[in-house]
């Protein structure tokens, strides 16, 4: 075998390979032989099929599969013995105007990692927020317990806002009943703005054993590609109308909150366990979003475009099941590769800068760390050491927090390097809960 290597675009890199025909000849006569000795072919005993009756129907078959992994094994011999990085996986090509009875040629294409030369932080500014979390904080999240907890009573008056309706409705888009038009005992909880607002609206008011009929004209972009655009007339009738019930502030609503005691002083010290928990992990993604903004700024390198390419469709794939499991998507619905590209860039070059500041200042993840982490989010489940378990039994998992700890060490030695600059933040927008 004859290589040559040829240095394309910036990262781009090919090699030339040369196999002897008599070489590829020989690993396929050996395979087709063994797998002559156990072939079942009709009217011919196992073992005593003519080889060429074996040729016929595995022969091309088989030739690709010894020509692929001569290919994949002597690139990954020549990548070892000259110490080349790859980016990706190489494309094997047929070497064009290469008329050689004698041989077989081909070239792989491929990318290898780029330099990276990481840049200056100490003369930039991180900005931390900082939040207090008082009594208000604690009551309007136990408040947030106890409508997600809320029941319903029956009532004999008109729906209103806040209210639970049983109903039975019938749509027609033009003059047709359509596929998911129709429903007996629906339960719509009118203001949770779940269902098309002209819809609720058109409940609101209505009285128990009441009927309506209204028009729905729906969003070029609803999901719903059968009516998305389109105008639909729905037939509704109330079979029952409740109204919000929250559950009482006592022994028996803390007990169902996983507070053992009952005591109210257990169960708020608890809510505000789980709010400090929750404040420590957002000031942690406020700090790391600005870290990795500081890093992809300040240094310099070249992202294959291998990466990227195999980032976008991890991005798509990821967003598709995200659709289909929310029922937003059917199984064969296509998204653009394009709408992931910027991002998949940036995630790419985000873990080339990573790798190198770990490479540089030795930020390896330490079992300590590791299992620091995987307890703290375990402290949220009803069984902390099953979940521990559960991590350690789980390769990719732990894989994952690996991944997590890097990211940290990385934040923590950025941070050290940095300005830091405390800044007063209202809890709820640190919380995200701000209208």
């Amino acid at each position: 075998m004859q290589t040559e290597v040829q240095q394309q675009r910036p990262l781009e890199r090919k090699l030339d390979f040369s196999f002897p025909t008599t070489e590829i000849e020989t690993q396929v006569e050996t395979r087709l032989k063994q797998i002559a000795r156990t072939a079942k072919f009709h009217g011919f005993r196992p073992g005593k099929v003519p080889m060429k009756i074996v040729a016929q129907q595995y022969g091309g078959k088989v030739r690709q599969e010894v020509m692929s992994d001569s290919l994949q094994r002597s690139f990954a011999d020549k990548v070892k013995q000259q110490n080349i990085r790859i980016a990706g996986y190489p494309r094997f090509e047929p070497k064009e105007n290469a008329a050689n009875d004698d041989s077989f040629q081909f070239t792989a294409v491929y990318e290898i990692y780029p330099e990276v030369v990481l840049g200056n932080v100490a003369d930039k500014t991180i900005k931390r927020p900082i939040a207090a979390i008082g009594e208000a904080e604690i009551d309007k999240t136990i408040e947030v317990l106890r409508k997600q907890r809320v029941h319903f009573h029956p009532v004999t008056r008109a729906a209103k806002n806040g209210d639970q309706v049983d109903i039975d409705y019938d749509g027609q888009l033009d003059g047709a009943r359509f596929e998911g038009g129709q429903a007996k005992g629906a339960l719509v909880v009118l203001g949770e703005g779940r269902l098309h607002a002209d819809f609720e609206t058109s409940l609101s008011g209505m009285n128990v054993g009441e009927s309506k009929t209204f028009d729905v004209t729906f969003p070029s972009d609803y999901h719903g590609t059968q009516v998305a655009g389109k105008t639909v007339s729905f037939s509704v009738t109330v079979n029952k109308v409740s109204e919000p019930h929250l559950p009482e502030l006592n022994e028996d609503f803390a007990k169902a909150m996983g507070i053992k005691s009952g005591q109210q002083d257990e169960l708020r010290a608890d809510v505000r366990a789980n709010l400090e928990r929750e404040m420590k992990r957002r000031i942690q993604a406020k700090v790391k979003e600005q870290v990795m903004q500081l890093l992809l700024d300040s240094s310099t390198l070249e992202v294959p475009q291998t990466l990227i390419e195999m980032e976008t469709r991890r991005l798509q794939q990821n967003a598709l099941q995200d659709f289909q499991s929310r029922g937003l998507a059917g199984k064969h619905m296509a998204l653009p590769l394009e709408l992931f590209t910027e991002a998949a860039k940036r995630r790419a070059a985000l873990g080339l800068i990573i790798s190198e500041v770990v490479k540089q200042n030795k930020l390896e993840p330490k079992p300590e760390q590791v299992r620091a982490i995987i307890e703290e989010h375990s402290k949220s489940y009803e069984q902390p050491d099953a979940m521990v378990q559960w991590y350690y039994q789980k390769p990719e998992m732990l894989q994952e927090v690996q991944a997590v700890v890097m990211e940290d060490n990385v934040v923590a030695w950025a941070s050290s390097q940095a300005k830091s600059e405390d800044v007063a933040t209202p809890f709820d927008e640190l919380m995200g809960t701000t209208k």
